[in-house]
């Protein structure tokens, strides 16, 4: 048996907390503990102790060619737990992408694509034949644990001339599936509309990239929401940053703060180039954005810990209770200065900096930096 220890820790609302972790799961959880164990983090009442966060948009399948990554880059090196890949396999590749996930350290899933292919082009659903159930079926019967959603990436680069047919049967596969699986979309630009996506889509479904700065996105001309955009928040359309190089405007998220359109989750949608030349970098990153937006801390910690893993049935992930994975992060939040920069090269001064200084996964410590 081995044992964690963090103490003279704080939560998100300031408050004392402290955690025994005992093999791979979280034996307690309280405001002093005062316990002995083989290991002993002590934060000295300075830093913050969470559930382990958790980034529902990522692509970190190594062998392909357009966006890939390593999921320990993505993952425990940035303070993030578990990284979810957002359909860059299909029914072809998932089999080798869950193998090489096997040995990283880093908890990983993914949502399945639904072209059989993935992400070997930009197009996979420019050729309608790459939808294929039966064998989208077996690969989720035959990786129950891993594949926890589905992806359907619906714009025009995507979707070439199908238009808002992928997504169609995209609602078809998920209706037939002998499992409960969520469905997130990506949009972008159009044709197809958003708003014809957003009819399509239902309750539980994910919009990613849901602030993005494109004509085909939230706003108006003038500024405004789109109409059919609050009608889908009303039918419970969930909203997901999805940042990722070309999907995060600071005008966009500004006003949609301003008219209390809020994000669900927070996700990265990183993989190596905009990890090693921004401007996603990593989750800590996407923190500060959001922040200075005007969310408290206490508001944003959900969008990367209990959101993902209610909507994915992480059910032992994202609280810090007894009997859940010992999944923590531990990190700093610290006044200071530093340049943001949105998908579309446009700045902003962030007061607030978000420091990630250890990642615990299964119960292991891992100090970030060393």
């Amino acid at each position: 048996m081995t044992t964690v220890y963090i103490k003279n820790g704080k939560n998100e609302k300031e408050e004392p907390i402290e955690v025994l972790i005992e093999n791979d799961k979280i034996k307690a959880v309280g405001t002093n503990l005062n316990v002995e164990a083989d290991k002993v983090i002590d934060l000295h009442g300075d830093s913050y102790v969470s559930a382990g966060w958790i980034d529902d948009h990522t692509h970190c399948y190594e062998k392909l060619s357009l966006y890939y990554d390593d999921p320990d880059e993505d993952g425990y090196k940035t303070g993030v737990t578990t990284v979810i890949d957002a359909g860059s396999t299909g029914a072809d590749n998932i089999g080798d992408f869950y193998k090489i996930t096997r040995n990283k350290k880093t908890n990983v899933f993914a949502m399945i694509n639904i072209s059989k292919t993935g992400i070997l082009a930009q197009d996979e659903l420019g050729d309608m034949s790459r939808l294929q159930f039966e064998p989208f079926q077996k690969a989720i019967d035959d990786y129950p644990d891993f594949i926890i959603g589905m992806k359907a990436r619906i714009s025009k680069s995507v979707v070439v001339g199908n238009g808002v047919k992928p997504l169609v049967v995209a609602k078809e596969f998920q209706k037939k599936l002998n499992k409960d699986l969520p469905l997130m979309v990506h949009v972008g630009t159009n044709p197809p509309e958003l708003s014809e996506i957003m009819d399509i889509m239902g309750k539980g479904d994910i919009l990613t990239h849901c602030f993005n700065g494109k004509a085909n996105g939230i706003l108006n001309p003038d500024g405004s929401i789109k109409d059919f955009v609050t009608k889908g928040i009303e039918k419970g359309i969930i909203f997901d940053i999805g940042h990722g190089t070309d999907s995060y405007n600071f005008h966009t998220a500004e006003t949609a703060t301003k008219n209390k359109i809020a994000p669900q989750s927070l996700s990265t949608d990183i993989y190596h180039s905009n990890r090693e030349n921004g401007p996603v970098y990593n989750m800590a990153t996407c923190i500060e954005k959001i922040l200075h937006l005007g969310y408290t801390l206490d508001q944003v910690l959900p969008m990367i810990t209990t959101t993902p893993a209610k909507n994915y049935k992480l059910n032992s992930k994202g609280k810090l209770a007894q009997g859940m994975d010992a999944d923590v992060t531990i990190f700093n939040v610290e006044k200071g200065k530093e340049e943001l920069t949105d998908s579309n090269g446009f700045k902003r001064t962030a007061e607030t900096l978000v420091k990630p200084l250890y990642s615990i996964i299964g119960g292991k410590t891992y100090s970030i930096g060393d």
